[in-house]
């Protein structure tokens, strides 16, 4: 919601400037932050469907939901925002254009800098509490919620792009050359694409279905063991339906002499457990089976050589 009312606003400021400045790095700027406010209302949307109970045609919820406003945000940032700037910075490259008002688009961008600046600083804030001990890349890399890495990188390249126009329009008004414009404008372009690349590559991971962390699927696996009655844990899958609801598929070993309500006992005692410790298990299944052990090959001492045949 932060990001959204800065974005609003801050699309507003620029199309005025570009209506006095004509500046090709205002205009934009202006498409930049169109393409970021849609995003947000994009995610909040997802937000909102995900929020929806499973019925009879979706069993397991509508969690998903976000993973497709994610991604659809990297194809409107490519599209939109990078595409249509790297256009426009070309055909001023081509045919560039004075500079008009220059002041009024330094004022601006100024402001601009200040609210996303705002922005930003929520995001990171937010982030924080869910990012723990790893670095900015590998929360955006690990995270399986969409929404904070992706206003994080949005926010992050709206500053960068502001710089970048605030560059061109700068350079522009000392050294009397619109070229200054157009190169900033092409660089906003590049610098949006790369991010519309980063987002969609990384939304799409969690939109075909992604495991559970590596150090959430070891919890699990500890939670399973420690469980009494059970003796190993033999194989285990799991898969994000949504960025706070996971599904639990795991066989595990059982003592064999258990009776059936033991079974049925352990199974529910290892599920609660499971979910103590990982909460957003939501959908656990748990197969009980009893280990076999495996084959051992007699060792080469023992092995009698079948005899020769005679001739």
């Amino acid at each position: 919601m932060a990001a959204l009312l800065a974005n609003l606003g801050i699309a507003v400021a620029k199309f005025v400037a570009f209506l006095f400045t004509r500046s090709s790095s205002m205009l934009a700027e202006s498409i930049h932050s169109v393409a970021d406010s849609s995003n947000q209302a994009l995610l909040l949307i997802g937000q909102r469907r995900a929020a929806q109970p499973a019925d009879e045609e979706h069993p397991f919820g509508y969690g998903r939901s976000r993973y497709i406003a994610g991604f659809l945000v990297g194809i409107v940032l490519f599209s939109v925002g990078g595409l249509f700037s790297v256009y426009e910075g070309i055909e001023k490259l081509r045919h560039p254009h004075e500079l008009e008002s220059g002041l009024v688009a330094v004022v601006v961008l100024g402001i601009a800098i200040v609210l996303e600046s705002f922005s930003f600083r929520t995001a990171i804030k937010e982030s924080r509490h869910v990012k723990g001990d790893m670095s900015w890349w590998g929360f955006v890399r690990e995270a399986r919620s969409p929404e904070l890495p992706v206003v994080l990188l949005e926010d992050l390249a709206a500053l960068c792009g502001l710089v970048f126009a605030l560059a061109g329009v700068g350079l522009t008004l000392l050294l009397d050359e619109p070229i200054w414009d157009a190169v900033g404008t092409v660089a906003i372009g590049v610098l949006l694409l790369v991010v519309a690349v980063i987002v969609a590559m990384e939304t799409y991971g969690m939109l075909v279905g992604e495991a559970a962390t590596p150090q959430t699927v070891e919890a699990i696996r500890h939670a399973l063991a420690a469980t009494p009655a059970v003796t190993t844990v033999i194989h285990m899958r799991t898969l994000h339906l949504g960025p706070d609801e996971l599904l639990v598929a795991a066989k595990i070993g059982l003592d064999p002499d258990l009776t059936t309500a033991q079974v049925a006992a352990t199974i529910d005692d290892a599920e609660a457990r499971l979910r103590a410790v990982v909460p957003i298990a939501r959908r656990v299944y748990l197969e009980p089976d009893i280990p076999r052990e495996p084959a051992v090959e007699p060792p080469a001492s023992e092995v009698v050589a079948s005899p020769e045949p005679s001739a």
